[in-house]
């Protein structure tokens, strides 16, 4: 199933796998991938207006593109795959496709349940919270923000705890 949500200026293209239930709303999931997006765009790392692909996946999917995309073995919880080059000129009138991020909902629903969720991996909160911390990662991501170095990480990690508010990912 695929349905696109608008809020503001972007599009959020969902897609569900066959077989795969969320442990919460699409409006809930698409609110904080908003969010992320009205910060890139202030930054200018995204355009506006801009469509982005969320897709709720299973630990075989993700496995896969782990594999494929990352040379690791095994399920992760999220990738994204950005898409869009801010170097390249937009036409005008355009909404521009900045990328998908895959979410394996069996891994968030494990790692929240087991008390491996949030930044540090070490939280235990609802599904419902960790899939929002999830697809705010996931759309940071999207928008050129990374959390290889120190530096980097430590403001990714800041912006995605102001970005979800009362849910304090870092437990």
């Amino acid at each position: 199933m695929t349905r696109a949500i608008r809020l503001g200026p972007w599009r959020i293209d969902l897609t569900v796998r066959d077989g795969v239930t969320s442990p919460v709303s699409a409006a809930a999931l698409a609110r904080p991938v908003a969010a992320a997006l009205d910060v890139a765009a202030a930054a200018g790392r995204a355009p506006s207006p801009a469509s982005i692909g969320l897709i709720l996946s299973d630990d075989a999917e993700l496995a896969e593109l782990n594999r494929e995309h990352m040379g690791k073995r095994g399920p992760t919880d999220v990738l994204s795959f950005p898409v869009f080059d801010p170097a390249f000129p937009l036409p005008p009138r355009r909404r521009p496709h900045l990328g998908d991020i895959v979410i394996s909902v069996e891994r968030a629903v494990e790692q929240a349940s087991e008390g491996r969720g949030g930044q540090t991996s070490d939280v235990a909160w609802s599904p419902a919270d960790e899939m929002r911390l999830l697809v705010t990662h996931g759309a940071l991501h999207i928008c050129g923000w990374d959390h290889a170095e120190p530096d980097e990480e430590a403001a990714m990690r800041a912006l995605e705890r102001r970005l979800l508010g009362s849910a304090d990912p870092t437990g």
